[in-house]
């Protein structure tokens, strides 16, 4: 079978196409033949500085649809044949993967295998960020750093579904701004200036719950836009920036509250919870409170280029990889 692999860390040009052995299910294993597959920003990570990846030749790939190929002993509720949406821990970028049956899902009904490939990470992590850490109830603001990201783009159409009073967002361009402003958000600020925006906005009170997957100097600022009782929940650092530190002096003034999310730690550590988290997220695409667009799709072997678009900060929406259609 192919397989899109890295021998070493750098650029998008070390994803090579290679041949290698199909994978057989092990016990609580599900095999699939790969659709398409999803491509996130830790996907570059992986590639670029080794995040996540115990060992080389590594294949990328974190999240995939297709079809049930074979199942290994144990597995009950899943049927070769079914088409299912995946998360993976590694080697989504391929024809064949396995994966734990814990986390492969049942398409809901009226999702196609290309709409599949988006559901795993992006789908959940939004729910949670919102949800299960951010505590969101009806009436509060919500602020979403990236907003016309993969992960923007659901949080804005959820966090307007769940009754938020106003759902504002930060990009880096005006044509990323147009693009969020019709995926649920009321209000989209452009670059580092945000935290006086917001104020201004919202008449100096602040924004009752902040999501920020940038980190640094971003999710400072990111505090200082959060109103009396407001919660910060970080979910990634793509600004590459050291690992940050929140004190007494920056959350007691405002009796402000930081947490942390990360869809991989909590598939490794709690499957069972991430599943359950999963099938809460997926319905709202079955009720139409969510869509997701595919904004850019390239073959197994334009893998490359995949990461150049989406390293470039230029995309939107989700990119993926076109693999056994």
């Amino acid at each position: 079978m192919r397989a899109i692999e890295f021998k070493e860390y750098g650029g998008p040009e070390v994803l090579t196409l290679v041949e290698t052995v199909t994978p057989e299910p092990g016990p609580g294993q599900v095999t699939i033949d790969v659709a398409y597959a999803g491509v996130n920003f830790a996907d570059l990570k992986a590639r670029s500085v080794g995040y996540r990846v115990p060992g080389l030749p590594f294949v990328p790939g974190l999240e995939v649809s297709g079809r049930v190929r074979a199942l290994g002993e144990g597995v009950e509720g899943l049927s070769p044949g079914q088409e299912v949406a995946a998360f993976l821990d590694g080697g989504g970028y391929a024809d064949v993967v396995a994966a734990p049956a814990d986390t492969v899902f049942p398409l809901p009904a009226g999702v196609d295998l290309r709409t599949g490939a988006t559901l795993p990470t992006v789908l959940p992590t939004a729910h949670a960020l919102l949800h299960e850490v951010g505590r969101l109830r009806a009436g509060e603001s919500v602020l979403v750093q990236g907003a016309a990201g993969g992960v923007g783009t659901v949080a804005g159409q959820l966090a307007a579904a769940a009754g938020a009073g106003a759902v504002y967002g930060v990009v880096s361009s005006a044509a990323k701004a147009a693009y969020a402003l019709d995926h649920g958000y009321d209000e989209v600020f452009l670059g580092d200036t945000f935290p006086d925006e917001v104020h201004r906005a919202t008449g100096g009170r602040g924004v009752d719950l902040v999501l920020d997957p940038v980190g640094g100097d971003a999710l400072r600022r990111g505090v200082d836009a959060l109103a009396v009782f407001g919660r910060l929940v970080s979910f990634g650092n793509a600004s590459g920036a050291q690992p940050w530190s929140v004190g007494q002096g920056e959350l007691y003034p405002g009796s402000r509250s930081v947490a942390g999310f990360s869809i991989l730690e909590l598939a490794a550590k709690d499957p069972a919870t991430l599943r359950t988290v999963a099938e809460r997220a997926f319905r709202a695409v079955t009720d139409g409170h969510v869509d997701l667009p595919v904004t850019a799709e390239f073959t197994l072997a334009e893998a490359a280029d995949a990461h150049l678009l989406m390293e470039g900060r230029t995309s939107t929406g989700k990119l993926v990889l076109r693999i056994g259609g």
